[in-house]
């Protein structure tokens, strides 16, 4: 999968001009190719995208749910709390300047909400907010050889903070996924990945403590 071709196609579709998607595409790819991006970088961009390509059809807004994939992460510092609001902020600015010919069949709204949805990853009453929540979760769901890169790499980014603050902090937020009814909220994700993600969390807890 070519990164730019899906970004550039879907900012076409939205109505953004090549010389204005050129400068935009720069920018995300700037964005999440920052050196302290271990995780949280293009890769996980194309991973959530391809499972977008598998569910699309199940989307009601496809369009807003891909361009949130490719801003839900714009703005990540392991010492703020606002990512994702920061992220969803900035993923309208680029409207600001420009008025693209299909703005006004393109729901901004939905964007603001999908991005910061990402933060607590509960149920929406918007299902296509749930199903952009379990592309983003589904790592949780990777084999164990997989996921544990996952995990180093997340530790990485929080590379500012000693154990004895880090272990305990992700040890907490692992608990409470565990402490939803479910931790992913489409029935198809429940089915296929809810008890291998339980697994690996309490996994990693019991390296933790």
């Amino acid at each position: 999968m070519n990164l730019k071709e899906k970004y550039a196609e879907l900012l076409a579709n939205i109505g953004f001009d090549e010389k204005a998607i050129e400068q935009n595409w720069l920018d995300l790819e700037k964005a999440y190719s920052s050196k302290s991006r271990h995780y949280h970088n293009l890769t996980h961009i194309k991973d959530m995208i391809l499972c977008f390509e598998t569910y699309s059809d199940r989307l009601k807004n496809p369009d807003e749910i891909l361009f949130s994939i490719f801003y839900h992460d714009y703005v990540y510092k392991s010492s703020k709390k606002d990512n994702e609001l920061k992220s969803a902020e900035f993923a309208l600015s680029i409207f600001s300047d420009i008025k693209p010919v299909g703005f006004a069949e393109f729901d901004r709204q939905l964007v603001f909400d999908a991005i910061c949805a990402t933060q607590l990853h509960q149920h929406n009453i918007n299902e296509d907010i749930n199903w952009l929540i379990d592309f983003d979760l589904k790592i949780l769901a990777r084999n164990w050889d997989e996921y544990q890169i996952y995990f180093e790499q997340i530790r990485k980014e929080y590379r500012i903070y000693p154990d004895f603050l880090y272990k305990p902090g992700r040890a907490k937020a692992l608990k409470h996924f565990l402490e939803y009814e479910f931790i992913f909220q489409t029935v198809e994700f429940r089915d296929l990945y809810e008890e291998k993600a339980r697994i690996n969390i309490e996994k990693e807890i019991s390296l933790l403590i």
